[in-house]
């Protein structure tokens, strides 16, 4: 039957946009699957954590599937829906580390930190991409909203994170290490979206031209959505592997 019969705007072979979206919807919306799905099979003291990483997963395929539509009904980058998106998942994602750190003595000054400081990230980002986009100071909101990304970066490697980490078990600790590598480099995969997708560029400077900013940012959500959902999971399996009798 015709797609277009169904309601479903097909995707042309060269739309390699799309393509990462409709991937994208599908690959998050599996790993929310799993990860409800695998609730009963982790111990108690994880479950919040385990149930925040489906959590994250189910809101980006919800605006994966939007994205998508978007993209495919008028050509352009759903630079508004992808940043409900973020407003809502990269939060969740810094909780993550407050969860995890929380039984080594994380406060909630800590998990206010990391919320606050991820959305100065994203407003500043989004007023740079959506409003500056198209002018050469949009590289100013980019720079602001790298300095908070590195002060993310500062209290999970070396900051409060990383020392309640060192007070919370081997798995923990490796755990941290694990998250903070996906924050370090997955992360760093967005300001390389920024720097392509607006006027700005990298201080003023044009880098990247010709690099699709949605498929870098695409690549990026998967990676670090999912992976950050995997990270959490492993540490929980392996904390039930040493405690059985605490699951």
């Amino acid at each position: 039957m015709n797609q277009t019969l169904l309601g479903v705007l097909p995707i042309a072979t060269n739309n390699y946009v799309a393509f990462t979206f409709f991937v994208g919807t599908m690959a998050m919306m599996a790993a929310s699957v799993f990860f409800f799905f695998e609730l009963n099979n982790v111990p108690q003291k994880w479950r919040t954590s385990v149930l925040v990483s489906g959590l994250i997963t189910f809101i980006a395929a919800v605006h994966y599937y939007y994205m998508r539509g978007y993209n495919l009904e008028t050509g352009e980058s759903p630079v508004f829906f992808r940043y409900v998106d973020w407003i809502l998942t990269v939060p969740l994602m810094c909780v993550e580390f407050y969860l995890i750190t929380k039984k080594a003595g994380g406060k909630a000054g800590l998990l206010w930190q990391l919320i606050f400081a991820s959305v100065v990230m994203l407003v500043t980002g989004y007023i740079g991409e959506a409003i500056y986009g198209k002018e050469t100071q949009s590289w100013i909101w980019g720079l602001i909203s790298g300095i908070a990304y590195f002060y993310i970066v500062y209290l999970v490697w070396f900051g409060e994170v990383a020392k309640l980490a060192g007070n919370a078990g081997p798995a923990v600790t490796k755990a941290v290490k694990t998250l903070g590598w996906f924050v370090l480099v997955g992360w760093a995969i967005y300001p390389v979206g920024y720097i392509a997708g607006t006027a700005g560029g990298l201080f003023g400077v044009r880098m990247f031209e010709g690099l699709s900013m949605d498929i870098v940012y695409n690549i990026g959500d998967a990676i670090n959505k999912i992976g950050f959902g995997l990270v959490i999971y492993a540490l929980a399996q392996s904390d039930k592997a040493i405690s059985p009798t605490h699951a």
